[in-house]
C-alpha cells in the first residue's frame, strides 16, 4: 500500500468517527472499533510528561475492550450517567493527519480539536488533543485497533468522557 492510500483511508476513518461522535451514532462508531479495541487518554506526570503505563501509572481515561467501549455508550444511553444526563453539543475537527505503514497497520497521527458547548449550562469550552491511531485492517475494511489520545489542556470546565475529547 502506497503512503497516499494509507493517508486516505487513516484521514476517511478519523473524519467518520468525529462525525459519528458529533451525530451521537454510537453504534456506528463503535462499529469503527477492533474487536479488542485499546482506548487510552494518558494523564499528566509532569507539565511536560505525559504517563505511559496504564498499569502502573493514572489515565484520565483508559478502556482496554470492545465491551467496555458499549458499557460507556449504554451509561449515555440511559440518562443515569452524571456525565451525560444532559450530554453537550459537540464539534469534531480532525487536522494535521499523517499516515504511515507499520507492518500490516496504519498509524495514523493527527490533532483533534473538539468544540464542546454545555447547554444547561451555556457555556463553551474546547479539548484539544494530540492523537496516534492504529488502524488494522478487519475483512474488507479498516478498523480502530488502538487510539490514544494526549489531552493538552486538561484542565476542562466539566466532566470528560469518550464523546467530548
Amino acid at each position: 500500500m502506497t503512503g497516499d492510500e494509507a493517508h486516505r483511508i487513516a484521514a476517511e476513518l478519523l473524519y467518520r468517527e468525529a462525525l459519528f461522535l458529533d451525530e451521537r451514532r454510537w453504534d456506528e462508531w463503535l462499529a469503527l472499533y477492533d474487536a479488542h479495541p485499546e482506548f487510552w487518554v494518558p494523564a499528566w506526570r509532569t507539565d511536560d510528561t505525559p504517563t505511559a503505563d496504564t498499569s502502573t501509572e493514572v489515565s484520565l481515561l483508559y478502556i482496554a475492550s470492545h465491551l467496555e467501549l458499549a458499557e460507556r455508550i449504554a451509561r449515555v444511553r440511559s440518562g443515569k450517567s452524571a456525565a451525560s444526563s444532559s450530554l453537550p453539543r459537540t464539534a469534531h475537527i480532525v487536522s494535521n493527519v499523517l499516515a504511515e505503514m507499520e507492518g500490516d497497520a496504519i498509524v495514523a497521527r493527527s490533532v483533534i480539536t473538539t468544540q464542546i458547548f454545555n447547554i444547561p449550562r451555556r457555556e463553551q469550552h474546547i479539548a484539544i488533543t494530540r492523537c496516534e491511531h492504529r488502524l488494522a485492517a478487519v475483512g474488507d475494511g479498516w478498523r480502530i485497533k488502538r487510539k490514544k489520545m494526549l489531552l493538552l489542556n486538561d484542565y476542562i470546565p466539566t466532566m470528560m468522557d469518550f464523546y467530548t475529547i
